[in-house]
């Protein structure tokens, strides 16, 4: 079986490259093509001109931005055999927060149009299950989580570079915006000048948010994810100052990829604006106000231990998606 993977920037897509792995390890000849633009209307003409040269068995198109994929069912039996749509994320609701209600309604009607034209549909957590398949009621869902892999956690550790640092610091990890949280972020660390915050990433406007520095903050730019477990393993605790809003009821433990890392090296962790699918050692969540009382609060306790069925790793998944492709045959 000749399997096809697409999303608009796929060198970037952690999850299409887990599942590129997965497949690969399962047998299944996968072909994940590249666009060099980021450009919607180039990427969604090139990808139709893949298809019908390339004519995969399998496409299994990862959303976001839905539009591109808009008329990508007509081509069953032209271009592929079979359609898989991952629902990895709510496009609909994202561009709400920015744009309104009447932007929602709009980028609804390509991921209803996708969900009704996929063979099935594969997703990250139940709250985007249930969401999707109002607009596809008689499709089958599978919920395949944002779980890391292994070698993350495994790989040897190295102190190079953390001298200096304090055994007890607060870090944050990933982009430097408004939608993860770094006000907040930047509150708590006002409200606490003897805690040590460290900032792990970056983004087009971080120099902006970070205008005003604070004597208990440290700027660590961005870092190579390997690298990236290095400063987790020193932290005490990890934190994610996220707001509540219309995206919350779909963040979840199971689709936030940092949120298991962090999990999975034994870390507390205090997280607001997400939801909690099941319960999780060291895993607290609060409102953002609350965000300060419970940082102070895991200072004073150590992690539990994970007993073996605590981790989540990706190969948990491998089983779950040899059964999605078996029942394509």
């Amino acid at each position: 079986m000749r399997i096809m993977l697409l999303a608009n920037q796929p060198e970037l897509t952690t999850r299409l490259k887990h599942f590129q792995a997965t497949l690969e390890e399962l047998g299944y000849q996968v072909q994940v093509p590249g666009f060099g633009t980021r450009n919607w209307m180039k990427i969604g003409l090139a990808v139709r001109s893949i298809l019908k040269a390339e004519k995969p068995d399998v496409v299994h198109l990862f959303n976001v931005p839905d539009i591109i994929y808009h008329g990508l069912p007509e081509l069953r039996g032209t271009g592929f055999q079979k359609l898989i749509y991952d629902y990895r994320s709510p496009w609909g609701v994202e561009t709400q927060m920015r744009f309104g209600s009447a932007a929602r309604r709009f980028c609804e009607g390509y991921e209803r149009e996708l969900a009704r034209g996929a063979d099935l549909i594969t997703t990250v957590n139940v709250p985007l299950k249930e969401k999707v398949s109002c607009f596809a009621p008689r499709k089958e869902v599978h919920v395949i989580p944002n779980y890391p892999s292994r070698s993350f956690v495994e790989a040897a550790g190295s102190s190079e570079g953390l001298q200096g640092l304090a055994d007890d610091a607060v870090i944050f990890v990933g982009r430097v915006c408004e939608q993860e949280g770094i006000a907040n972020l930047l509150r708590v660390a006002r409200e606490n000048p003897n805690q040590e915050f460290w900032i792990v990433g970056g983004g087009p406007f971080a120099r902006w948010y970070l205008r005003r520095e604070l004597d208990n903050v440290r700027n660590l730019g961005w870092q190579p994810h390997s690298r990236v477990a290095d400063f987790l393993r020193k932290a005490k605790v990890c934190i994610i100052p996220r707001d509540r809003n219309v995206l919350t009821p779909y963040s979840t433990d199971r689709s936030i990829w940092k949120l298991n890392e962090y999990l999975n090296m034994e870390k507390l962790v205090v997280a607001s604006g997400i939801t909690m699918e099941e319960e999780r050692k060291n895993l607290v969540v609060v409102e953002s106000p609350d965000l300060g009382r419970a940082i102070r609060e895991c200072k004073g306790r150590e992690p539990e231990r994970l007993a073996p069925g605590d981790f989540r790793f990706w190969d948990g998944n491998r089983e779950a998606i040899r059964r999605v492709y078996e029942g394509l045959i």
